[in-house]
């Protein structure tokens, strides 16, 4: 099928001259001749490439932008503009069109800008499709434990990710909040539009408002030109509001109008602007004691809180550990061009009576930290952090003599050698320097276990 181009100019000679190049070279092309026609075609029908004219009656082509970015994001538009309105047409660049036309137009550069915008769409199209690709093979967001805590976690998601409801993820930092918020997004009606993730905390508070709502050219010292926020950005799509509890009390209000409405109004601003967003927030904080404490909307609370997912703390899912364990050497083993089978079974005791504080993170920067330090097929406690060697306790007290003190390290290296080996005694003995006739004879001679 035919790629269909939108041709908008309230000039009749390069409108009509323009379609008929178009059309010679394959392309199914419609006109308008103003504005108001241009954005009723937009309306009622699909385009790959819409190319306007920055100055018309009835709506100007920053106007035919905007439409285009709201009701049609994979749309790529085209300005076409006289020298007179240059920096027009660098506004409209920085507000999203693809790139800009002079006139009077030259055909084959028209041609030229419009197969390079089509290759860049079917490139980001071919992008779109390899990454989903690369995540049914290797997912990089799983819900990984098959205990009860994460089975009903599990059900949640599938229940609520169609419904476009609001959702509130609560738990511990570390517990994996976004990669539930992630699942949802993949699972809903949305799925192929943008997820943005946005850290509430992590945004100082002289910027948030600017940075979630936008703002007009002067709202502020510093804004030379406007500026969308990231709400419209993520128009279409996904917006997932992290540490939602640290959102100030102004802003609180700003968003609950979003929540009813769908619509934000951008600093210094005057009208408002529709969006279709799901939001998603998290928070590791209690927000029902925060209502209580007046340090968060009530308001607020309860239309973020249409439905709760509670992630429980590692600590209390210990039955997930081993499958968690095996998913990070599995990510790790891509990432860092490894070939780990996994951990041995003193490693995994130890990781499984670890308090873990950090949660599910805490977990694979351990793994991941084992994998880079490690040289083994398994990892091995000697590959552990510091708090995790308990299996490389210190000499034993001996009493003054040399040999003594000699053969209580030797013991003690051998075992640690042995460890990092798997127990696999030919590794064992080459990392030595050892034939292994001669290790079995020092394990015999030192009284260490041949099992």
């Amino acid at each position: 099928m035919a790629d269909a181009i939108l041709i908008a100019d309230d000039e009749d000679g390069v409108r009509e001259s323009l379609a008929e190049v178009l059309r010679d070279e394959g392309f199914a092309v419609e006109t308008a001749r103003d504005g108001t026609e241009a954005l009723a075609a937009i309306e009622r029908q699909d385009f790959a490439v819409v190319i306007t004219d920055v100055r018309m009656p009835g709506a100007d082509g920053l106007e035919v932008l905007k439409q285009v970015r709201e009701s049609a994001p994979q749309t790529v538009v085209l300005m076409m503009t006289a020298h007179a309105s240059i920096e027009t047409a660098v506004e409209a660049l920085r507000q999203g069109a693809a790139d800009y036309i002079l006139k009077p137009l030259l055909f084959d550069e028209v041609l030229a800008k419009v197969r390079r915008v089509l290759d860049h769409r079917q490139l980001a199209w071919e992008t779109q499709i390899l990454r989903r690709e690369v995540e049914r093979h290797y997912p990089l967001d799983t819900l990984v434990g098959d205990g009860p805590a994460m089975r009903e976690v599990g059900h949640l998601i599938g229940k609520v990710a169609p419904t476009g409801a609001t959702v509130l993820i609560t738990g511990e930092s570390g517990t994996g909040k976004e990669v539930v918020a992630r699942l949802i997004h993949r699972q809903s009606a949305a799925a192929e539009q943008i997820f943005l993730p946005v850290n509430c905390a992590a945004i100082p508070e002289t910027l948030l408002e600017s940075q979630l709502f936008g703002h007009t050219r002067g709202a502020f010292t510093g804004a030379v030109s406007s500026q969308e926020g990231l709400f419209a950005r993520a128009h279409g799509g996904t917006i997932f509001l992290d540490e939602i509890g640290d959102l100030p009390l102004g802003l609180q209000s700003k968003l609950l109008r979003v929540l009813e409405s769908k619509e934000i109004l951008p600093v210094g601003g005057a009208t408002p602007r529709t969006i279709d967003v799901r939001i998603l927030a998290a928070s590791n904080q209690d927000l029902g004691i925060m209502v209580a404490e007046g340090r968060f909307r009530e308001d607020l609370y309860y239309r973020l809180n249409v439905v709760e997912i509670q992630l429980p703390p590692l600590r209390e899912r210990r039955e997930d550990i081993p499958a968690l364990v095996e998913h990070f050497v599995r990510r790790h083993n891509r990432e860092l061009k490894r070939a780990y089978r996994g951990v041995d079974n003193v490693s995994l005791k130890l990781l499984m009576s670890h308090p873990w504080k950090g949660n599910v993170r805490e977990l694979d920067n351990v793994i991941e930290h084992a994998m880079i330090l490690g040289d083994g097929e398994w990892i091995t406690p000697a590959d552990l952090p510091r708090p995790f060697r308990q299996g490389d306790a210190p000499l034993p007290a001996v009493g003054d003599d040399l040999r003594d003190a000699l053969r209580a390290y030797e013991r003690i290296h051998i075992e640690t050698v042995l460890r990092r080996s798997g127990s696999d005694k030919r590794q064992a003995a080459d990392r030595l320097g050892l034939s292994l006739s001669s290790l079995y004879r020092k394990m015999n001679e030192l009284g260490i276990p041949l099992e």
